[in-house]
Protein backbone atom coordinates (compact mmCIF):
# COMPACT_ATOMS: atom_id res chain seq x y z
CA UNK A 1 0.00 0.00 0.00
CA UNK A 2 1.36 3.44 -1.04
CA UNK A 3 1.66 5.75 1.89
CA UNK A 4 0.29 9.49 2.67
CA UNK A 5 3.68 12.06 3.55
CA UNK A 6 2.47 13.23 6.64
CA UNK A 7 2.99 16.77 5.95
CA UNK A 8 2.50 18.61 2.61
CA UNK A 9 4.07 22.40 2.78
CA UNK A 10 4.82 22.69 6.10
CA UNK A 11 0.85 21.43 7.23
CA UNK A 12 -0.39 18.44 8.37
CA UNK A 13 -1.69 16.05 5.61
CA UNK A 14 -5.72 16.91 5.64
CA UNK A 15 -6.91 16.82 2.27
CA UNK A 16 -6.06 15.64 -1.58
CA UNK A 17 -5.77 12.24 -1.69
CA UNK A 18 -9.49 11.81 -1.08
CA UNK A 19 -9.97 9.08 -3.89
CA UNK A 20 -7.09 6.77 -2.25
CA UNK A 21 -8.69 6.82 1.29
CA UNK A 22 -12.12 6.15 0.39
CA UNK A 23 -10.71 3.45 -1.75
CA UNK A 24 -9.30 2.44 1.32
CA UNK A 25 -12.23 2.31 3.66
CA UNK A 26 -14.47 0.59 0.99
CA UNK A 27 -11.39 -2.89 0.47
CA UNK A 28 -11.52 -2.85 4.30
CA UNK A 29 -15.40 -2.69 4.78
CA UNK A 30 -15.90 -6.12 3.52
CA UNK A 31 -14.05 -8.39 6.14
CA UNK A 32 -14.08 -8.51 9.82
CA UNK A 33 -10.82 -7.42 11.19
CA UNK A 34 -10.71 -7.70 14.98
CA UNK A 35 -12.42 -11.31 14.77
CA UNK A 36 -10.28 -13.26 13.20
CA UNK A 37 -7.03 -12.07 16.22
CA UNK A 38 -9.77 -11.78 18.93
CA UNK A 39 -9.05 -14.26 22.14
CA UNK A 40 -12.43 -14.39 23.38
CA UNK A 41 -14.80 -16.89 23.34
CA UNK A 42 -18.22 -14.95 23.20
CA UNK A 43 -20.28 -18.04 23.57
CA UNK A 44 -18.99 -18.14 26.95
CA UNK A 45 -18.53 -14.52 28.79
CA UNK A 46 -21.30 -13.23 31.20
CA UNK A 47 -20.55 -9.41 29.89
CA UNK A 48 -17.79 -7.42 28.56
CA UNK A 49 -16.57 -3.95 28.98
CA UNK A 50 -14.69 -1.51 27.14
CA UNK A 51 -12.97 2.29 27.51
CA UNK A 52 -12.12 4.89 25.50
CA UNK A 53 -9.88 7.08 26.36
CA UNK A 54 -10.65 11.16 24.39
CA UNK A 55 -7.23 13.07 24.06
CA UNK A 56 -7.15 16.71 22.57
CA UNK A 57 -4.90 19.96 23.20
CA UNK A 58 -6.31 22.85 20.75
CA UNK A 59 -4.08 25.18 18.71
CA UNK A 60 -3.81 28.35 19.69
CA UNK A 61 -2.31 31.90 18.22
CA UNK A 62 0.17 32.05 21.03
CA UNK A 63 3.46 31.60 19.92
CA UNK A 64 4.64 35.41 20.38
CA UNK A 65 3.11 38.43 21.90
CA UNK A 66 1.43 39.75 19.60
CA UNK A 67 -2.49 38.54 19.17
CA UNK A 68 -2.16 39.24 15.69
CA UNK A 69 0.97 37.60 14.80
CA UNK A 70 1.74 35.29 16.85
CA UNK A 71 2.33 31.64 15.46
CA UNK A 72 -0.75 29.16 16.01
CA UNK A 73 0.87 26.39 18.53
CA UNK A 74 -0.53 23.71 20.38
CA UNK A 75 -1.56 24.38 23.91
CA UNK A 76 0.33 21.68 25.13
CA UNK A 77 3.45 23.78 23.89
CA UNK A 78 2.26 26.72 25.87
CA UNK A 79 1.49 24.76 29.04
CA UNK A 80 5.23 23.69 28.96
CA UNK A 81 6.71 27.50 28.37
CA UNK A 82 4.70 28.50 31.08
CA UNK A 83 4.80 25.83 33.24
CA UNK A 84 4.13 28.65 36.51
CA UNK A 85 0.55 29.61 35.52
CA UNK A 86 -2.25 27.50 36.66
CA UNK A 87 -2.29 23.91 36.16
CA UNK A 88 0.44 24.06 33.28
CA UNK A 89 2.98 22.12 35.80
CA UNK A 90 0.84 18.98 34.57
CA UNK A 91 2.37 19.75 30.87
CA UNK A 92 5.36 16.89 31.32
CA UNK A 93 2.35 14.28 32.95
CA UNK A 94 0.11 15.40 29.57
CA UNK A 95 2.90 14.13 27.25
CA UNK A 96 3.04 10.69 29.29
CA UNK A 97 -0.51 10.18 28.84
CA UNK A 98 -0.67 10.47 25.25
CA UNK A 99 1.67 7.63 25.03
CA UNK A 100 1.39 5.59 28.03
CA UNK A 101 -1.01 3.47 26.25
CA UNK A 102 1.71 2.37 23.59
CA UNK A 103 4.04 1.38 26.57
CA UNK A 104 1.18 -0.33 28.49
CA UNK A 105 -0.25 -2.67 25.77
CA UNK A 106 2.60 -4.68 24.79
CA UNK A 107 3.75 -5.22 28.93
CA UNK A 108 -0.01 -6.54 29.22
CA UNK A 109 0.49 -9.01 25.92
CA UNK A 110 3.75 -10.08 27.04
CA UNK A 111 2.43 -11.48 30.58
CA UNK A 112 -0.01 -13.28 28.48
CA UNK A 113 -2.94 -10.65 29.49
CA UNK A 114 -5.41 -9.59 27.01
CA UNK A 115 -5.70 -5.56 27.29
CA UNK A 116 -8.64 -3.66 25.02
CA UNK A 117 -8.44 0.12 24.94
CA UNK A 118 -10.50 2.61 22.37
CA UNK A 119 -8.00 5.76 21.70
CA UNK A 120 -9.62 9.23 20.19
CA UNK A 121 -7.02 12.16 19.53
CA UNK A 122 -7.98 14.63 17.82
CA UNK A 123 -5.90 16.18 14.53
CA UNK A 124 -4.71 19.22 16.35
CA UNK A 125 -3.42 17.17 18.72
CA UNK A 126 -1.31 14.73 16.55
CA UNK A 127 -0.28 17.95 14.80
CA UNK A 128 0.55 19.90 18.22
CA UNK A 129 2.86 16.65 19.33
CA UNK A 130 4.39 16.56 16.02
CA UNK A 131 5.38 20.39 15.87
CA UNK A 132 6.94 19.83 19.42
CA UNK A 133 9.42 16.93 18.11
CA UNK A 134 7.34 14.41 20.80
CA UNK A 135 7.96 11.57 18.40
CA UNK A 136 8.06 9.60 21.46
CA UNK A 137 4.57 9.26 21.33
CA UNK A 138 3.73 8.63 17.92
CA UNK A 139 6.31 5.55 18.04
CA UNK A 140 5.03 4.14 20.91
CA UNK A 141 1.39 4.59 19.82
CA UNK A 142 2.29 3.16 16.39
CA UNK A 143 3.90 0.03 17.19
CA UNK A 144 0.32 -0.66 19.81
CA UNK A 145 -1.81 0.30 16.31
CA UNK A 146 0.48 -1.50 13.45
CA UNK A 147 2.23 -4.22 15.30
CA UNK A 148 0.42 -7.90 14.30
CA UNK A 149 1.08 -8.86 18.26
CA UNK A 150 -0.24 -5.48 19.70
CA UNK A 151 -2.89 -4.60 17.69
CA UNK A 152 -6.03 -6.36 18.52
CA UNK A 153 -5.77 -4.69 21.83
CA UNK A 154 -6.20 -1.36 20.25
CA UNK A 155 -8.98 0.03 18.59
CA UNK A 156 -8.57 3.73 17.00
CA UNK A 157 -11.72 5.86 16.71
CA UNK A 158 -12.19 8.69 14.62
CA UNK A 159 -13.28 12.39 15.04
CA UNK A 160 -13.46 16.09 13.67
CA UNK A 161 -10.21 16.72 13.22
CA UNK A 162 -10.77 19.80 15.23
CA UNK A 163 -12.48 19.00 17.82
CA UNK A 164 -15.87 20.49 16.25
CA UNK A 165 -19.11 20.03 17.73
CA UNK A 166 -21.54 18.62 15.66
CA UNK A 167 -24.82 20.80 16.63
CA UNK A 168 -23.49 23.83 15.77
CA UNK A 169 -20.66 22.93 13.07
CA UNK A 170 -21.90 23.89 9.67
CA UNK A 171 -22.67 20.23 8.27
CA UNK A 172 -20.09 20.81 5.18
CA UNK A 173 -17.30 21.83 7.15
CA UNK A 174 -18.43 19.09 10.00
CA UNK A 175 -17.91 16.80 6.93
CA UNK A 176 -14.41 17.97 6.32
CA UNK A 177 -13.21 17.88 9.85
CA UNK A 178 -14.73 14.04 9.60
CA UNK A 179 -12.41 13.40 5.80
CA UNK A 180 -9.38 15.09 7.76
CA UNK A 181 -8.93 13.25 10.48
CA UNK A 182 -9.42 10.35 8.61
CA UNK A 183 -6.69 11.78 6.38
CA UNK A 184 -4.47 13.10 8.76
CA UNK A 185 -4.77 9.35 10.37
CA UNK A 186 -4.11 7.66 7.39
CA UNK A 187 -1.21 9.57 7.38
CA UNK A 188 0.62 8.74 10.56
CA UNK A 189 -0.17 5.41 10.96
CA UNK A 190 -0.73 3.80 7.62
CA UNK A 191 -3.73 3.24 5.27
CA UNK A 192 -4.03 -0.20 6.41
CA UNK A 193 -4.58 1.40 10.00
CA UNK A 194 -6.98 3.23 8.66
CA UNK A 195 -9.20 0.42 7.11
CA UNK A 196 -9.29 -1.22 10.92
CA UNK A 197 -10.80 2.52 11.99
CA UNK A 198 -14.87 1.56 12.12
CA UNK A 199 -16.16 3.80 15.52
CA UNK A 200 -16.73 7.66 15.22
CA UNK A 201 -16.73 9.45 18.88
CA UNK A 202 -18.43 12.90 18.65
CA UNK A 203 -16.63 15.88 20.46
CA UNK A 204 -18.37 16.49 23.79
CA UNK A 205 -20.36 13.59 22.86
CA UNK A 206 -22.61 15.99 21.25
CA UNK A 207 -25.79 14.41 19.60
CA UNK A 208 -27.95 17.10 17.07
CA UNK A 209 -31.30 16.49 17.51
CA UNK A 210 -32.87 18.96 15.17
CA UNK A 211 -33.71 16.67 12.23
CA UNK A 212 -32.11 17.80 9.34
CA UNK A 213 -28.44 18.49 11.44
CA UNK A 214 -28.86 15.05 13.02
CA UNK A 215 -29.74 13.28 9.83
CA UNK A 216 -26.62 15.34 7.83
CA UNK A 217 -24.19 14.27 10.63
CA UNK A 218 -25.05 10.45 10.77
CA UNK A 219 -25.46 10.72 6.69
CA UNK A 220 -21.31 12.32 6.68
CA UNK A 221 -20.13 9.23 8.99
CA UNK A 222 -21.78 6.53 6.84
CA UNK A 223 -20.94 8.09 3.69
CA UNK A 224 -17.39 8.36 5.18
CA UNK A 225 -17.44 4.55 6.12
CA UNK A 226 -18.45 4.50 9.63
CA UNK A 227 -20.22 1.37 11.23
CA UNK A 228 -20.76 2.73 14.85
CA UNK A 229 -20.96 5.81 16.41
CA UNK A 230 -20.46 6.55 20.54
CA UNK A 231 -24.03 8.14 21.88
CA UNK A 232 -24.51 9.78 25.00
CA UNK A 233 -27.62 8.28 26.98
CA UNK A 234 -29.18 10.99 27.64
CA UNK A 235 -29.16 12.33 24.13
CA UNK A 236 -31.48 9.75 22.67
CA UNK A 237 -34.99 8.33 23.00
CA UNK A 238 -37.11 5.26 22.03
CA UNK A 239 -39.45 6.52 18.80
CA UNK A 240 -42.56 4.57 20.17
CA UNK A 241 -42.81 6.46 23.65
CA UNK A 242 -39.74 9.08 23.88
CA UNK A 243 -38.36 7.48 26.83
CA UNK A 244 -34.74 6.86 26.79
CA UNK A 245 -33.05 3.54 26.13
CA UNK A 246 -33.97 0.65 27.98
CA UNK A 247 -30.87 -2.31 27.40
CA UNK A 248 -28.26 0.60 27.44
CA UNK A 249 -25.82 -2.37 27.57
CA UNK A 250 -26.73 -3.50 24.35
CA UNK A 251 -26.39 -1.94 20.55
CA UNK A 252 -28.63 0.04 19.07
CA UNK A 253 -29.94 1.06 15.58
CA UNK A 254 -29.99 5.15 15.79
CA UNK A 255 -32.22 6.57 13.14
CA UNK A 256 -32.15 9.79 12.03
CA UNK A 257 -34.73 11.33 9.55
CA UNK A 258 -35.06 14.66 7.86
CA UNK A 259 -37.76 17.01 7.04
CA UNK A 260 -37.54 16.01 3.71
CA UNK A 261 -38.65 12.28 4.69
CA UNK A 262 -35.25 10.85 3.99
CA UNK A 263 -33.91 8.20 6.54
CA UNK A 264 -30.38 7.12 7.86
CA UNK A 265 -29.20 4.85 9.92
CA UNK A 266 -25.94 4.06 11.87
CA UNK A 267 -25.18 1.23 14.77
CA UNK A 268 -25.21 3.02 18.47
CA UNK A 269 -22.85 2.12 21.11
CA UNK A 270 -24.40 3.90 24.14
CA UNK A 271 -21.94 5.58 26.82
CA UNK A 272 -24.10 5.33 30.22
CA UNK A 273 -24.08 8.22 33.10
CA UNK A 274 -22.71 11.80 32.55
CA UNK A 275 -18.44 12.84 31.54
CA UNK A 276 -16.12 11.87 34.93
CA UNK A 277 -12.81 10.93 34.14
CA UNK A 278 -13.07 9.02 37.52
CA UNK A 279 -15.48 6.66 35.97
CA UNK A 280 -12.71 5.08 33.72
CA UNK A 281 -9.73 5.79 35.50
CA UNK A 282 -10.64 3.44 38.45
CA UNK A 283 -12.50 1.12 35.58
CA UNK A 284 -16.45 1.67 36.82
CA UNK A 285 -17.18 -0.29 33.38
CA UNK A 286 -15.35 -3.43 34.57
CA UNK A 287 -17.00 -3.36 38.29
CA UNK A 288 -20.30 -2.96 36.61
CA UNK A 289 -19.87 -5.42 34.25
CA UNK A 290 -18.81 -7.83 36.77
CA UNK A 291 -22.43 -8.13 38.27
CA UNK A 292 -24.07 -8.48 34.77
CA UNK A 293 -25.45 -11.72 33.19
CA UNK A 294 -26.21 -12.53 29.53
CA UNK A 295 -28.81 -10.30 28.24
CA UNK A 296 -31.17 -11.86 25.08
CA UNK A 297 -31.42 -9.89 22.02
CA UNK A 298 -33.25 -11.44 19.26
CA UNK A 299 -34.28 -14.58 20.58
CA UNK A 300 -30.48 -15.56 21.48
CA UNK A 301 -28.36 -14.72 24.89
CA UNK A 302 -25.69 -11.96 24.50
CA UNK A 303 -23.31 -10.37 26.55
CA UNK A 304 -23.79 -6.89 27.49
CA UNK A 305 -21.07 -4.64 27.32
CA UNK A 306 -20.93 -1.76 29.39
CA UNK A 307 -19.13 1.31 27.54
CA UNK A 308 -17.41 4.87 28.69
CA UNK A 309 -14.88 7.65 27.67
CA UNK A 310 -13.42 10.01 29.59
CA UNK A 311 -10.39 12.43 28.82
CA UNK A 312 -7.48 10.67 28.72
CA UNK A 313 -5.02 12.88 30.64
CA UNK A 314 -7.44 15.31 32.56
CA UNK A 315 -7.90 15.50 36.30
CA UNK A 316 -5.92 13.70 39.11
CA UNK A 317 -7.34 10.89 39.06
CA UNK A 318 -7.10 10.51 35.62
CA UNK A 319 -3.13 11.20 35.52
CA UNK A 320 -2.05 9.10 38.34
CA UNK A 321 -4.67 6.17 39.45
CA UNK A 322 -5.25 5.16 35.85
CA UNK A 323 -2.37 2.97 34.97
CA UNK A 324 -2.28 1.39 38.12
CA UNK A 325 -5.91 0.06 37.83
CA UNK A 326 -5.85 -0.48 34.13
CA UNK A 327 -3.18 -2.69 34.42
CA UNK A 328 -4.74 -4.42 37.74
CA UNK A 329 -8.34 -4.77 35.98
CA UNK A 330 -7.17 -6.10 32.56
CA UNK A 331 -4.77 -8.69 34.87
CA UNK A 332 -8.07 -9.42 36.40
CA UNK A 333 -10.45 -9.58 33.57
CA UNK A 334 -8.38 -11.63 31.10
CA UNK A 335 -9.37 -14.96 30.44
CA UNK A 336 -12.36 -14.64 32.76
CA UNK A 337 -16.15 -14.49 31.65
CA UNK A 338 -16.18 -10.15 32.36
CA UNK A 339 -13.26 -9.56 29.68
CA UNK A 340 -12.29 -6.32 28.32
CA UNK A 341 -13.64 -6.00 24.59
CA UNK A 342 -13.31 -3.02 21.99
CA UNK A 343 -16.44 -1.72 20.34
CA UNK A 344 -16.00 -3.09 16.81
CA UNK A 345 -14.31 -6.71 18.06
CA UNK A 346 -17.66 -6.62 20.30
CA UNK A 347 -19.92 -5.97 16.88
CA UNK A 348 -18.49 -8.54 15.00
CA UNK A 349 -18.58 -11.19 17.54
CA UNK A 350 -22.14 -10.60 17.69
CA UNK A 351 -22.77 -10.14 14.05
CA UNK A 352 -20.54 -13.98 13.58
CA UNK A 353 -23.27 -15.26 16.79
CA UNK A 354 -26.03 -15.02 13.81
CA UNK A 355 -27.18 -11.48 14.88
CA UNK A 356 -28.51 -9.02 12.24
CA UNK A 357 -28.24 -5.22 12.17
CA UNK A 358 -31.98 -5.09 11.53
CA UNK A 359 -32.87 -7.13 15.09
CA UNK A 360 -31.10 -4.22 17.57
CA UNK A 361 -33.34 -2.16 18.88
CA UNK A 362 -34.34 1.19 17.34
CA UNK A 363 -33.28 5.16 18.58
CA UNK A 364 -33.78 8.54 17.44
CA UNK A 365 -32.32 11.78 18.89
CA UNK A 366 -33.92 13.30 21.61
CA UNK A 367 -37.15 15.05 21.59
CA UNK A 368 -37.57 14.21 18.37
CA UNK A 369 -40.82 12.19 19.11
CA UNK A 370 -42.74 15.13 19.86
CA UNK A 371 -41.55 16.52 16.44
CA UNK A 372 -42.89 13.19 14.84
CA UNK A 373 -46.12 13.54 16.94
CA UNK A 374 -47.26 16.22 14.60
CA UNK A 375 -44.95 16.72 11.73
CA UNK A 376 -45.33 14.84 8.78
CA UNK A 377 -41.44 13.42 7.20
CA UNK A 378 -41.84 15.36 3.98
CA UNK A 379 -43.42 17.77 5.28
CA UNK A 380 -40.08 20.29 4.54
CA UNK A 381 -38.11 22.52 6.41
CA UNK A 382 -40.54 25.45 6.62
CA UNK A 383 -43.23 23.46 8.32
CA UNK A 384 -40.49 21.67 10.42
CA UNK A 385 -39.50 25.35 11.91
CA UNK A 386 -43.06 26.10 12.39
CA UNK A 387 -43.67 23.26 14.87
CA UNK A 388 -40.13 22.93 16.52
CA UNK A 389 -41.09 27.27 17.17
CA UNK A 390 -44.11 25.95 18.65
CA UNK A 391 -42.74 23.68 20.50
CA UNK A 392 -40.60 25.90 22.04
CA UNK A 393 -43.21 27.95 23.22
CA UNK A 394 -45.42 25.40 25.05
CA UNK A 395 -42.04 24.26 27.10
CA UNK A 396 -39.09 26.78 27.91
CA UNK A 397 -37.16 22.96 28.31
CA UNK A 398 -37.48 21.83 24.69
CA UNK A 399 -33.86 22.79 22.60
CA UNK A 400 -32.75 21.74 19.32
CA UNK A 401 -29.23 22.85 20.12
CA UNK A 402 -28.29 18.84 20.27
CA UNK A 403 -27.36 17.06 22.89
CA UNK A 404 -23.98 16.18 24.94
CA UNK A 405 -22.24 15.23 28.01
CA UNK A 406 -22.81 18.73 29.09
CA UNK A 407 -26.89 19.12 28.77
CA UNK A 408 -26.61 22.42 31.01
CA UNK A 409 -24.46 24.05 28.44
CA UNK A 410 -25.77 25.12 25.01
CA UNK A 411 -23.21 24.48 22.22
CA UNK A 412 -25.31 27.70 20.45
CA UNK A 413 -26.94 29.84 22.83
CA UNK A 414 -24.83 32.95 24.22
CA UNK A 415 -21.44 32.52 22.05
CA UNK A 416 -22.56 35.22 19.72
CA UNK A 417 -19.20 36.92 19.87
CA UNK A 418 -17.49 33.48 18.82
CA UNK A 419 -20.34 32.22 16.71
CA UNK A 420 -20.80 35.43 14.33
CA UNK A 421 -16.68 35.32 13.10
CA UNK A 422 -16.98 31.44 13.41
CA UNK A 423 -20.23 31.68 10.71
CA UNK A 424 -18.66 34.56 8.72
CA UNK A 425 -15.15 32.59 8.18
CA UNK A 426 -17.34 29.24 7.50
CA UNK A 427 -19.56 30.82 4.97
CA UNK A 428 -16.66 32.67 3.24
CA UNK A 429 -14.55 29.54 2.92
CA UNK A 430 -18.04 27.92 1.27
CA UNK A 431 -18.35 30.92 -1.00
CA UNK A 432 -14.90 31.09 -1.99
CA UNK A 433 -13.55 27.31 -2.38
CA UNK A 434 -16.18 24.70 -1.58
CA UNK A 435 -18.62 26.84 -3.87
CA UNK A 436 -16.19 27.10 -6.77
CA UNK A 437 -15.53 23.57 -6.66
CA UNK A 438 -11.28 24.77 -5.77
CA UNK A 439 -9.65 21.20 -5.48
CA UNK A 440 -8.38 19.83 -1.65
CA UNK A 441 -4.97 19.07 -3.26
CA UNK A 442 -4.76 22.85 -4.02
CA UNK A 443 -1.91 24.27 -1.43
CA UNK A 444 -4.82 26.73 -1.19
CA UNK A 445 -7.18 24.76 -0.09
CA UNK A 446 -5.17 23.28 2.60
CA UNK A 447 -4.11 26.09 3.95
CA UNK A 448 -7.47 27.85 4.31
CA UNK A 449 -8.95 24.34 5.73
CA UNK A 450 -6.47 23.89 8.36
CA UNK A 451 -7.25 27.69 9.39
CA UNK A 452 -10.89 27.21 9.18
CA UNK A 453 -10.67 23.66 11.25
CA UNK A 454 -8.49 25.55 14.06
CA UNK A 455 -11.05 27.78 13.97
CA UNK A 456 -13.79 25.58 14.88
CA UNK A 457 -12.44 23.80 18.03
CA UNK A 458 -15.05 23.37 20.81
CA UNK A 459 -12.69 24.62 23.46
CA UNK A 460 -13.35 28.55 21.56
CA UNK A 461 -16.89 28.14 22.72
CA UNK A 462 -17.17 25.99 25.86
CA UNK A 463 -14.42 28.32 27.98
CA UNK A 464 -16.91 31.42 27.29
CA UNK A 465 -15.52 34.83 27.37
CA UNK A 466 -11.87 36.05 27.80
CA UNK A 467 -8.53 34.80 26.21
CA UNK A 468 -9.87 31.94 24.70
CA UNK A 469 -12.81 33.89 23.13
CA UNK A 470 -9.99 36.06 21.52
CA UNK A 471 -8.11 33.34 20.19
CA UNK A 472 -10.77 31.72 18.64
CA UNK A 473 -11.82 35.46 16.77
CA UNK A 474 -8.57 35.74 15.80
CA UNK A 475 -7.98 32.56 13.86
CA UNK A 476 -11.71 33.09 12.42
CA UNK A 477 -10.17 36.52 11.44
CA UNK A 478 -7.20 34.84 9.59
CA UNK A 479 -9.34 32.49 7.71
CA UNK A 480 -10.93 35.19 6.10
CA UNK A 481 -8.01 37.08 5.42
CA UNK A 482 -6.08 34.14 4.03
CA UNK A 483 -9.74 33.24 1.85
CA UNK A 484 -9.89 36.62 0.79
CA UNK A 485 -6.46 37.51 -0.36
CA UNK A 486 -5.46 33.80 -2.03
CA UNK A 487 -9.21 32.96 -3.69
Amino acid sequence: MSQLPEYVDGLPNVCGSEHLVEETLRASRSQPIFLPESRIDFGRIRAACAIALHMHQPLIPAGGGDLATAAIISNLQYMMDNQGIGDNHNAPVFHWCYKRIGEFIPQLIHEGKEPRVMLEYSGTLFHGLRAMGLHDVFDALKNATCNPAYRRAVEWLGCPWGHAVAPSTPAQDFRLHVKAWQHHFAAIFGLEALGRVRGFSPSEMALPNHPDTAYEYIKTLVDCGFQWVLVQEHTVEQPENGWGPEKKHLPHRLICTNSQGESVSIIAIIKTQGSDTKLVAQMQPFYEAKGLSRWELAGKSVPPLVTQIADGENGGVMMNEFPGKFMDSVREASGSDTPFMNATEYLEHLFASGIQESDLPQLQPLFQKRIWDRFQPGGGPEKLEAVIAELKKEDGRFHMEGGSWTNDISWVRGYDNVLGPMEKASSQFYEKVLKPDVSPSDPRFRNALYHLMCSQTSCYRYWGQGLWTDYGREICRRVSAIVEADF
